[in-house]
């Protein structure tokens, strides 16, 4: 019952989205494009400047590029095998690679481990998105409706005002470079407006689709990479990392988690099947009611 108390103000924001959607009518669109483009850099630059870095988090992020990979290539011949078009392979790499470890997994990390292990989950939140806001972009715009070349993905790549936000916070925090605190203040107004408006818009998205079809044979096959193959991957690849056991076990519960919200804002912003992405993003979500308490049996909590 606790664990559900913590899903419920991530379900809450989905329903007001949902609701909103049905009732008035948004163009969704215009709105994640804010998110992305004006609400997430504040966010990246607050959390990479005010969290501090140690050498246990080298191994976050080792592991977490060793798992991209991974899973990468565990969608890309799932998606292969299944005939899948451009775009709806972008679509599966964008719901099985990238997990929801930020306005998700790190609350129930805490709630599971406490502060200490709160710690190392907004380190590899940080991390997982700076990859799923570099690597996932990619793949959005290269699915895309535009069927961007690779060079024209790559240069959207570098557009995104995230990565440099990230990049400078990671350069202030290293050098001990001081902001006031009006200055700070109103960065973090903007960075804490951005992940319920994200929630907003995954909501606002699972309205939308009622009316279109989703191809469910491609959401069956992502949920299950994500929520059930991403765990045990993670397993196997830090039976071979010399982490403590803490670190272990939150890095595996983090990777259980479903697929990440912002996916859903790269899928609109580029047309990669917006319908599949946060249809797979609901779903996992669901899913993840269950399936987060068995993880944690087993993680001996």
């Amino acid at each position: 019952m606790d664990l559900f108390f913590i899903i419920l103000p991530v379900l809450i924001i989905f329903g007001i989205g949902y609701i909103g959607q049905k009732w008035i009518g948004f163009d969704i669109k215009s709105i994640s494009t804010a998110a992305l483009y004006l609400m997430s850099p504040f966010l990246a630059f607050r959390t990479f400047y005010t969290n501090p870095l140690n050498m246990d988090y080298l191994y976050i992020v080792a592991f977490c590029l060793i798992l991209t990979v991974v899973l990468f290539i565990i969608v890309w011949i799932t998606g292969k095998m299944m005939r899948a078009t451009r775009p709806q392979m972008s679509a599966m790499i964008l719901g099985g690679v990238f997990m929801n470890s930020g306005n998700y997994g790190a609350p129930v990390v805490l709630f599971a481990f406490g502060a200490v292990g709160f710690d190392y989950a907004v380190v590899m939140m940080v991390f997982q998105s700076l990859l799923m806001n570099s690597i996932g972009i990619f793949f959005a715009s290269y699915g895309g409706e535009e069927k961007a070349t690779l060079q024209q993905s790559f240069q959207r790549v570098i557009r995104m005002p995230l990565i440099y936000a990230a990049f400078i916070g990671i350069g202030m925090k290293l050098f001990n470079i001081g902001l006031p605190t009006p200055l700070m203040e109103g960065i973090s107004l903007v960075a804490d407006a951005s992940i319920p408006t994200v929630m907003l818009v995954l909501g606002m998205q699972l309205a939308a689709i009622q009316r279109k079809r989703v191809a469910y044979q491609y959401v069956t096959a992502v949920s299950v990479i994500r929520m059930i193959i991403s765990p045990l991957a993670a397993a196997a690849i830090l039976f071979f990392m010399p982490v403590n056991d803490l670190l272990r076990a939150v890095l595996i519960l983090q990777t259980a988690m479903p697929a990440a919200a912002n996916t859903t804002m790269f899928a609109l912003q580029f047309g990669t099947e917006p319908d599949l992405v946060s249809f797979t993003t609901f779903i996992t979500t669901i899913i993840s009611i269950i399936t987060i308490p068995i993880v944690l049996f087993f993680l001996g909590v």
